[in-house]
Order: structure tokens, then sequence, then C-alpha cells
């Protein structure tokens, strides 16, 4: 699926990266792992009742993150019903696990725009205001953890002042841009981003700081299944722990690869485990029990409502290329 303003030839080289980028990573994962010991998975009723635990955790980190896109449509006066926001939440990640380039982000763009009065440029918008709010989640809770001794960064002191220089950078650059636009610097800079970048102008507001706040419980509930899960298998991995290895995986996830971030994913969690002390199969099962309890279940789920509710996935790029041809 295109969006205006992207060619196939873009999206078809910037799919292939990403095939080669996974190919790379699952080559040296499967090198690694094939000298470990075989992978475990729990069996006993006390296990298992962590696991089902975990998955009650997701649920609800994942209604939190329906509630957070609902309430950034709402400040753009989108005219949708509630209900689409929290499902198409579901739709894309689905959309992420089983189509390369992070195609459930479109997915959501083209079926909420088709849905609402919206533009696609505005829904879009509203996404890349989510991602903002992940990437300075996610750099806060690293330096953070790191800083405090709670949890152990791989890379030492070298990665947390990477990551720490990274996120007063952003911040930094960020209110510059609103100052120099207030003294109506780059005007035609502005028009052109403004109908992406409306959405974002709320997070430097009393609703931003909420917004915030929501996304900081979302990831710490994002540790605690990975947590959960390490518990499950007799591993005594902590929630701030956990925290580490859920930032540094997630931000592999920027790294172009093909569906559901295989292989780069898969390594970063590998990589940091081992530097929390957790090697061989309990590594594997490690990741592997939090891959199936964080992917499977709401793929599934996604498929489901992409059925049911929007026509399925083949019926959505029938829409869309008859959307692109009308306006053509």
């Amino acid at each position: 699926m295109t969006d205006r303003g992207t060619s196939p030839r873009r999206w078809d080289k910037r799919t292939l990266v990403g095939f080669v980028v996974s190919v790379v990573a699952i080559a040296g994962c499967v090198w690694w792992m094939s000298n470990q010991e075989a992978p475990e998975f729990p069996t006993d009723p006390a296990d298992l009742a962590l696991l089902v635990l975990s998955l009650g955790v997701y649920f609800v980190a994942t209604f939190a993150r329906g509630w957070r896109w609902n309430s950034i449509l709402g400040f753009l006066r989108v005219s949708h019903e509630r209900i689409d926001a929290y499902a198409l939440t579901v739709v894309g990640y689905m959309g992420n696990t089983v189509l390369p380039a992070r195609g459930g982000e479109l997915l959501r763009v083209f079926l909420m725009a088709e849905r609402s009065e919206a533009r696609r440029t505005e829904v879009l918008g509203s996404i890349v205001t989510e991602r903002l709010l992940d990437a300075i989640a996610l750099v806060l809770l690293f330096v953070l953890v790191a800083v405090t001794g709670r949890g152990e960064a791989p890379g030492g002191s070298a990665t947390i002042v990477a990551a720490g220089v990274a996120l007063v950078v952003g911040v930094g650059g960020a209110f510059a841009y609103l100052r120099l636009r207030q003294a109506g610097r780059f005007a035609t800079f502005a028009d052109k981003i403004r109908p992406v970048a409306r959405a974002s102008r709320q997070l430097f507001s009393v609703r931003g700081v909420v917004l915030f706040a929501v996304t900081l419980a979302i990831w710490f509930m994002e540790a605690t299944v990975f947590s959960l899960c390490a518990r499950s298998l007799g591993l005594d991995l902590g929630v701030l722990d956990s925290l580490v290895v859920t930032v540094l995986a997630s931000l592999s996830a920027l790294i172009p690869a093909g569906p559901g971030y295989i292989g780069t994913y898969d390594a970063a969690a590998l990589f940091a485990l081992h530097h929390l002390g957790i090697n061989g199969g309990a590594a594997v099962s490690c990741v592997l029990l939090f891959r199936f309890v964080a992917f499977v279940p709401i793929t599934v789920a996604g498929l489901i409502i992409m059925l049911a509710r929007y026509g399925g996935l083949r019926g959505a790029l029938r829409r869309e290329r008859a959307a692109e041809a009308d306006e053509a």
C-alpha cells in the first residue's frame, strides 16, 4: 500500500533493505542458538498462571494504546467512532507483524481515513505523535534505569551518554523550532509539514503530559509482561531489568526489517539478556516465550477484526487502489 508522495520504487527498496537486514540478523541468531542448549518452556500450573497473567497485562497495555490514539485524534477533532481507535490499534500491530516496513501503520492511516472525515495526512500525524511519545519515553526510561543503577545498560556509560544526548538534542531542537516559528522563520517548511505535525502540538500542553504519563505506564506494563514470562521459566528477572531488555528490543524495531521485526528484535533482546547474565537456552526460551505472548494473540485478534469489521486485507487494498485511481 502506498501513500501519496511515496513512490512504489522507494517502497520496494525500503522493503528489500528490511528483508536483507532481517536475513542477516536471523542468520546470526540461528548460528548463536545452534550452539546453545535446547530451549524449555513452562508446564507447571503456577508457571502457566504467570503466562496467563502476562497476557492480561498485555491486553491492558494494548487498551491503553487505543485510548492514547483516541485522545490524540480527539485533539485533531477527527469525527470517528471510538471503537475504531481501539480496533485499528490491534489491526496495526497485526499489520506490523505480517507486513514489511511497519505496514500496519499504513493500514491504520487508510482505514481510519476511510471511516472518518479526516485526511490521510491528519491520521498519519496522529500516528507520528504516538511514535514520538514512544521514542521519548523509551530513551528517557533507558537513561533513568541505567543512571540509577537499578538496571544494567549494555555498552556501559557510553550508551547512557549517547541516549541522554539524543534526548536532550531532540527535545531542545523541538523547543528551538517552536521559538523560531513564533519569530516567523521556516514558514515554507511549516506549511509543508503542518498537516502531519499539527497533532504533535498537543505534546507541549497539559494534555501532552497526560499522554506521556500513559506512555510511560504502557512501557512499564510491557516490561512487566517480559518479567512475568521470565519468571514463568524460573528466571529471576525484575521489572526494571526487563525494562532495559524491552527498551533495547523496541528501539531495534526502528531498524528497517522484515515482518514482525524478525531478527533485529530477537538479536537486541538476546544481547540485553546476555548482558544481564541470562545466556544459552534460558535466554532463547525467554525471547521465544515473550515473542509468543506479545505477537501471536494480538496478530490473531487483529486478523479477526480485520476480516469481521474491515472486510479483510484484500478488500482494504482494493478500496485503496480505487481511491488512488479516483484521485489520479
